[in-house]
């Protein structure tokens, strides 16, 4: 089922529903998907208050929820979305595409994302494209932010473990790290399987905020809170170059909410080329 609805303050906003599940998406801003729940249940994003409602003006706002970024992060990436975005039904597939970032400091491109809900059940498919406006090539990764309400964990695997033999030589991974980043910091729980990095409205370390990537050849993540898992999976494309020394999954917190985050690899897009990230 899908149905335009007015959403706290904004006028069009559209709920996918099968049931089980709803989502709802924004289209006076973003796009974003804003709240995704069980039906009754309380939304399992994170939504910033303070942005509740907003249009326009110039600055960058956050809004919460699901958003399709760009890799390196840069100025341009901040691009403000605060003006309305195209909806077009596909099939089963509600694509929402935002107007071209031509005014400083974007780099001409243009966002959109196909949502489609399960026609039972909890899953989510959602196609993050970006195209390139410009006149010459550009090089970027699409990089896709799912903010989580506070209160939970984020869980990353990590690879198979093996003794040191003639057959296990190489490195198996990478961790990636931030100048924020602080392996003593309470938060983080460095496991055998699992990175796990928790949530915290009153962290007592150095930084408010904690941040690191991985390389991570299952391709899922998790964020584990008040008997939820959110599971979020994307495709693994080996021999790829992804960013920040090659990580395709991130996780980042600070005292409001948990990012969970996935990355495409970079690739060179040429004028009018776009780029799929799932």
């Amino acid at each position: 089922m899908l149905e335009r609805i007015p959403y706290r303050g904004w006028n069009n906003a559209y709920r996918l529903s099968n049931g089980t599940v709803e989502l709802i998406v924004l289209a006076d801003v973003g796009p974003r998907i804003i709240s995704y729940r069980f039906i009754g249940g309380e939304n399992q994003l994170h939504e910033v208050e303070a942005d509740t409602g907003q249009l326009g003006r110039s600055d960058f706002r956050l809004y919460g929820g699901h958003r399709l970024w760009v890799s390196s992060e840069l100025e341009s990436t901040y691009f403000p979305d605060n003006v309305p975005v195209e909806v077009s039904e596909q099939g089963n597939k509600v694509r929402f595409t935002a107007p071209v970032e031509e005014s400083p400091p974007g780099k001409s491109l243009q966002k959109d994302f196909e949502v489609e809900l399960a026609s039972s059940g909890s899953e989510v498919s959602v196609i993050h494209r970006l195209t390139n406006h410009n006149r010459s090539a550009i090089q970027l990764a699409p990089w896709a932010p799912t903010m989580l309400r506070p209160g939970g964990k984020g869980i990353l695997p990590l690879p198979p473990k093996a003794a040191m033999d003639k057959d296990h030589y190489e490195s198996v991974g990478v961790l990636a790290m931030w100048s924020y980043t602080d392996l003593a910091d309470s938060r983080w729980v460095f496991g055998t399987e699992y990175i796990q990095l928790n949530q915290l409205s009153e962290p007592t370390g150095r930084f408010q905020e904690q941040m690191c990537g991985i390389y991570n050849p299952a391709g899922w993540g998790a964020y584990y809170r008040d008997g939820h898992l959110f599971v979020k999976r994307a495709p693994v494309i080996a021999g790829a170059r992804y960013p920040d020394f090659g990580c395709n999954f991130e996780v980042f917190t600070n005292p409001d909410f948990l990012e969970l985050e996935t990355l495409g690899p970079f690739q060179e897009l040429g004028p009018k080329e776009s780029i799929v990230h799932s």
